[in-house]
């Protein structure tokens, strides 16, 4: 039985402005990777308290994501996702003025909680205001716009960083300034795209809040992710330890309280049952290799951009452009493509991206002096398409059989798993890569890490194998 409130169907322009939704999020988790080296100079902030930078969006964003699934089932999705777009502009405003460097750290955990309430919004009033082929041309339509996101925020940071003019009032830090403050104008646009476009939706049955569940989880996030983003930067103090030793103690806390919540039929934060569908848990399992590898190259591959191959900020984001063409491109052909071949579009893509890989690893290691964005080239487009033929599938396949009425709380799941996953990969792949770099070069370490990325594919395109082979 159904329990959402009946709601017109998404029309163009309703669905255009849930996409804004899901883009801006995504692109301001990327668009500071480039940002980076200006920040350092400008706000006199180290290593350790850039990777605050990146990680208190980060956490915020990973850890209030199912909550902000729930508060949207609870209240209403469109009064959510307004909230939200109206707080991610106000917290986008904050970052760009920030004084100093603990500033921006506060304004960009405020902003991750921002997106915390928006992102969800936007699977939810999908799944609750299309159907049939409609829901499927929409989902495709997230899954790229998802994919270009990630790739576009740091095309976008490089060219905002380069071409911020050096005259304006905050002078030399215009550039960093402009990444954020750019959000500012889009996110009034999104205000009044989505009071005028957006149907509302909700569940008729909201269950309340899990106030356990939701500590739990924030607690197993924040102790894993947290010493694996910090540590190497602050020399791996006790705390780091503690905090691992910490993850599995939570972790297994919050599935106890989660099952014994499920069984007594309370509506857990993340419903066991729910991860009883087999799309959702296969699909899942795909996710968090891709992204995990997708999340720690993009971060690499900006700091060797720069650093490595001294590239200016707008060259360093121009040279990921034809990956971001070629995701573009592949997401379009998707919907035909699976029509026809089902999930195997998703094994394609995994062997598409690896061969992308490949020759990425090989360019680097023959071709490193005078590398630039023309010699990137080929390994960026092959890996582009790859993952262009993949995440929009997944999402497809994660989502096709969760009811209407648990729309939010599947998107948060979703979402959730996704994020935390980009982050690990950011804490992982990082953190080897950075350790590499004194001993051995950066085009070594990037080899290297390129090859753990290679694993990551590998995993990912072995488990789509066991994916249903009809994409509903």
């Amino acid at each position: 039985m159904r329990h959402d409130h009946p709601a017109p169907e998404l029309g163009a322009l309703g669905l255009f402005t849930v996409l804004l939704g899901a883009a801006l999020p995504l692109i301001d988790f990327f668009i500071v990777n480039v940002a980076l080296p200006a920040i350092g100079r400008d706000l006199d902030a180290g290593p350790a308290m850039l990777e605050l930078v990146v990680a208190g969006y980060g956490l915020a964003y990973a850890v209030l994501l199912v909550l902000g699934g729930r508060l949207g089932d609870m209240v209403g999705r469109r009064k959510l996702f307004l909230i939200g777009m109206a707080a991610f502009g106000i917290t986008s405003l904050a970052c760009g003025l920030a004084p100093d460097a603990w500033t921006l750290v506060g304004a960009r955990v405020a902003q991750g909680a921002a997106a915390a309430l928006m992102l969800p919004q936007v699977l939810a009033t999908i799944q609750a205001t299309t159907r049939g082929p409609r829901r499927a041309r929409a989902m495709s339509l997230y899954g790229a716009t998802v994919g270009l996101s990630m790739v576009a925020g740091q095309v976008l940071g490089g060219v905002l960083v380069a071409a911020a003019p050096m005259s304006s009032v905050f002078g030399e830090s215009a550039g960093w300034r402009s990444v954020f403050l750019v959000n500012v104008p889009v996110a009034a646009v999104g205000l009044i795209l989505a009071a005028r476009a957006v149907p509302e939706t909700r569940s008729d049955r909201p269950a309340p809040v899990d106030v356990p569940g939701t500590l739990l989880l924030a607690l197993s996030l924040v102790t894993l992710l947290a010493p694996l983003t910090e540590g190497r930067a602050a020399g791996w103090p006790l705390w780091t330890w503690i905090s691992l030793g910490l993850f599995p103690l939570s972790a297994y806390a919050f599935y106890r309280v989660e099952r014994r919540a499920d069984r007594r039929g309370l509506v857990p934060l993340v419903p066991p049952s729910l991860l009883r569908l087999d799309s959702l848990r296969r699909g899942l399992a795909l996710v968090v290799p891709f992204s995990l590898g997708f999340g720690g190259f993009m971060f690499v591959i900006a700091v060797v951009l720069q650093s490595g191959l001294r590239l200016g900020p707008a060259a360093a984001g121009l040279s990921l452009a034809p990956m971001a063409l070629a995701f573009f491109g592949a997401s379009l052909a998707g919907p035909r493509l699976v029509r026809r071949y089902g999930s195997r579009v998703v094994t394609a893509g995994g062997l598409i991206q690896a061969a992308g890989v490949v020759v990425l690893a090989l360019t680097v290691h023959f071709a490193w002096q005078g590398l630039g964005p023309l010699g990137l080239l080929p390994g960026v487009a092959i890996a582009g398409l790859g993952q262009g033929l993949q995440l929009p599938v997944l999402f497809r396949i994660v989502l096709s059989d969760v009811p209407p009425e648990k729309a939010g709380v599947g998107g948060g799941v979703m979402t959730t798993t996704q994020q935390a996953a980009l982050a690990l990969g950011v804490a992982t792949l990082g953190t080897l890569f950075l350790a590499l770099v004194p001993g051995q070069g950066m085009r070594d370490a990037l080899v290297a890490t390129l090859l753990v990325q290679l694993a990551a594919v590998a995993l990912t395109t072995g488990l789509s194998l066991r994916l249903p082979r009809t994409v509903a």
